[in-house]
Order: structure tokens, then C-alpha cells, then sequence
């Protein structure tokens, strides 16, 4: 596995803990954020042949 990919897998690893963390506190204004950065992080992923299991 590469560099960039486990640099992908973290930090999709961090915005799904504080999604859930921001969902769990209520911070409407954080979890959007957090989930437009999960759908660009899985995009790039995608637009490098890089498997996502989530």
C-alpha cells in the first residue's frame, strides 16, 4: 500500500469519527463539512483505482 494511499484511508478514517462525533453532538454545521470532504476523499480515491471498503 502506498503513502497516498494510506494518507486517503486516514483521513478518511478521521472525517468518519468526527461525523459521527458531530452527528452524536448535534453540529449540523460539521457534519456537512465533514461529509463534503468523505464524498471528495472517496472521489479522489475512485479517480485513482484506490478501493474503498466504506
Amino acid at each position: 500500500m502506498g503513502e497516498f494511499t494510506t494518507t486517503i484511508e486516514t483521513r478518511l478514517n478521521q472525517a468518519y469519527k468526527g461525523l459521527q462525533e458531530a452527528t452524536s453532538n448535534g453540529d449540523d454545521f460539521l457534519a456537512d463539512t465533514l461529509t463534503a470532504e468523505i464524498e471528495d476523499l472517496r472521489r479522489l480515491a475512485v479517480d485513482h483505482g484506490i478501493a474503498i471498503e466504506r
